[in-house]
């Protein structure tokens, strides 16, 4: 009974942790299209200065910094190797795009949530065929 319950609780924690790592890779992955939209350049480290920085980037995280006075926004795609470069601009542009993207999916989401939830009202009020036409019981 005791393994039984340990392999119960290591199936839940490695179902738990695939669930978490699904996220992480879901919304990495879906940055990059709003960064590209945003007007993000992707870059690749080609000297020894740019691999520098590169490595000091925090991965998956849009993160400011400043170069020769002006504002530069950048993220760093580890798995791809790149990096994608914008300035002040790009970086409105890529909040608006989020917060639109988040908004449709809100929208979406209420909308399956109302369909799903009229589904078990058809019906509800007694055994009818259309708009009023009772069934008739003999």
């Amino acid at each position: 009974m005791k393994t039984f319950a340990s392999l119960i609780a290591s199936l839940a924690m490695l179902a738990g942790s695939l669930f978490l790592n699904g996220c992480a890779s879901t919304s990495a992955s879906s940055t990059e299209p709003l960064l590209s939209a945003a007007g993000f350049t992707s870059r690749t480290p080609e000297n020894a200065k740019q691999q520098e920085l590169y490595n000091q980037l925090t991965p998956y995280k849009v993160q400011r910094g400043e170069y020769k006075g002006k504002v530069m926004y950048a993220y760093k795609d580890e798995k791809k190797g790149v990096a994608y470069v914008g300035d002040e601009a790009a970086y409105q542009r890529y909040q608006k795009l989020a917060v639109e993207r988040r908004i449709a999916r809100d929208n979406y989401e209420a909308a399956q949530m109302n369909r799903d939830f009229a589904y078990g009202w058809y019906g509800a009020y007694g055994p009818y065929y259309g708009y009023g036409y009772p069934v008739r019981r003999w």
